[in-house]
């Protein structure tokens, strides 16, 4: 793999690390503001409603501007914005510095995508975004534990300015890692973007990113909110959170690596077994989380299984939109982030009801089982390696 693909997955350690802390410091940050867990949660789906939108819409305003530049460009907004959340009292200016990160994060990840692809070999697509989506998974295993840990000893805030400061080495990264011009699109050739938006009229591609969004929603919607499950289901104390974020992380990891050496020419295996299990797995997450022993054991469990899944399906998005080659990533990303945005405000609902803290393990299981139902009579789709023509 080259190494600007390395660069820029330290860029997305970054980002990722933005994305998925707020996981940890929910109540603290609705303590600190005045407003209940349920509408603190309402920040991780700002950050996706912001990553919807932004993916194609950055993607398009950015598909003829040199990849470098526009990669350098998303990554200091998305500083700033943080720099603003991390001195703000006001939750809705909070609420809105979210929404702007979100768009610069998409804007980076929807060129990021597709840049990598371009860096590797068409056969090498899945391999390419397994090493990009480390910096996610490795954000899942150090960065957002390490946002507790910061959050516990001094406040929610200096997570923020941490992941400020985790910027600026991406930055210099960039400018200095990533070539000025690389790709077609870079030399100004290429399809119309017209042309590459037809490509969603295509069923195939509506139904990968369709099920990629439904994977992700069960993620999202049981990440979001661990921290409670922790604390008031198992029993433990605050500082269990950051263990079981960590052990979530590495299986994420473990997963991302797996299915990045079959993805590309075996994703059928993988879904086939992975998704499955992934149902059984945050069914028996949902009976068993008052056990510690079980609830660390399938948190990493469902971390692999959820990353394996998702990921290969998020490849068979870039294969299907292969005739898009700068608005794939962006369907991508958007795919990623539908769930990502829905899969919490799911989750949230059933905190009020009889399910309490167990509410968003039984809303992923249920999320996981519709995706399971949609794709069992379309298998062909999404178990044929490389791209279905």
């Amino acid at each position: 793999m080259p190494l600007p693909l390395y660069l820029l997955a330290v860029a997305v350690f970054a980002m990722g690390t933005s994305e998925f802390m707020l996981a940890g410091l929910l109540p603290d940050i609705a303590s600190d503001l005045g407003v209940t867990v349920g509408a603190a949660g309402l920040l991780t789906s700002a950050f996706a409603v912001g990553m919807v939108v932004g993916a194609p819409l950055m993607a398009g305003l950015a598909r003829n501007w040199p990849r470098r530049s526009s990669l350098l460009g998303f990554v200091l907004v998305f500083l700033a914005a943080h720099v603003v959340g991390a001195t703000t009292s006001d939750f809705s200016i909070l609420l809105a510095t979210r929404v702007v990160a979100a768009l610069a994060n998409a804007g980076f990840l929807a060129v990021a995508l597709t840049t990598a692809t371009m860096l590797v070999s068409p056969d090498r697509r899945g391999r390419a975004l397994a090493v990009l989506l480390s910096g996610t998974t490795i954000a899942t295993i150090a960065g957002v534990p390490g946002g507790a840990v910061l959050g516990t000893l001094l406040d929610w805030r200096a997570t923020f300015w941490a992941v400020a400061a985790l910027c600026l080495p991406a930055a210099v990264g960039i400018l200095r890692g990533v070539p000025a011009r690389v790709g077609q699109n870079d030399e100004n050739v290429g399809p119309a973007l017209r042309t590459e938006l037809a490509q969603l009229r295509r069923p195939r591609l509506i139904l990968v990113m369709l099920l990629g969004a439904l994977v992700n929603a069960a993620t999202f919607g049981s990440f979001t909110f661990l921290a409670p499950i922790v604390t008031e289901t198992a029993g433990l104390g605050e500082w269990w959170i950051s263990v079981v974020l960590v052990l979530f992380g590495a299986g994420s990891l473990v997963g991302v690596t797996i299915a990045g050496r079959l993805s590309d020419q075996r994703p059928g295996l993988i879904i086939a077994v992975g998704g499955p299990l992934l149902l059984i797995g945050w069914l028996a997450l949902a009976v068993l989380a008052e056990n510690p022993a079980a609830l660390l054991v399938l948190v990493f469990v469902q971390g692999a299984l959820s990353f394996a899944v998702g990921s290969t399906l998020i490849t068979r998005v870039l294969y299907e939109a292969v005739g898009a080659p700068t608005m794939a990533g962006s369907y991508a990303t958007a795919a990623l982030n539908v769930g990502a945005a829905v899969g919490p405000l799911i989750a949230a609902t059933t905190l009020s009801t009889t399910l309490g803290e167990r509410g968003p393990l039984w809303a992923s299981g249920l999320l996981v089982a519709t995706a399971l139902l949609v794709a069992a009579p379309l298998r062909t789709v999404v178990a044929t390696g490389r791209r279905v023509q």
